[in-house]
């Protein structure tokens, strides 16, 4: 792989984020919303580490409204995940069944990229990075 190369996966990565603009939500905060979709987010597993995305940094923004409005940033670890299609429709089915929820939007993103300072420490001194 030439610099080249590089240079023109990074600016298709930055066309891809600015085609997938999703929305994010106005209004109150729901606090109360909140822990449950939390929760729901803890049931989401990367296949290829056994941690949940919390736990993994993969969550870069999660914003709850009053209403049920849910919306939530996120990333995987490499661009190049196996699940990178399918992971956000995970993301939206573990939300939704949430009760109270009635909207959900997630955004994947690749900048920042993600990096192992993002996992929890429980989550580093688990995989032995600590």
């Amino acid at each position: 792989m030439t610099e080249r190369d590089v240079f023109d996966f990074d600016q298709d990565i930055a066309a891809s984020e600015a085609d997938a603009e999703v929305e994010r939500p106005e209004g109150d905060d729901d606090p109360a919303l909140m822990g449950p979709v939390l929760e729901a987010l803890k049931t989401v597993r990367d296949p290829e580490i056994p941690m949940d995305l919390i736990e993994l940094g993969l969550i870069y923004e999660l914003m709850v409204k009053k209403g049920g409005v849910v919306f939530v940033e996120m990333t995987l670890t490499t661009p190049a995940c196996p699940v990178a299609a399918s992971m956000p429709g995970e993301v939206e089915t573990a939300i939704r069944a949430v009760p109270g929820v009635s909207d959900v939007r997630v955004k994947l993103v690749w900048t920042p990229p993600w990096t192992p300072e993002r996992m929890t420490e429980e989550a580093r001194l688990e995989l032995g990075m600590l």
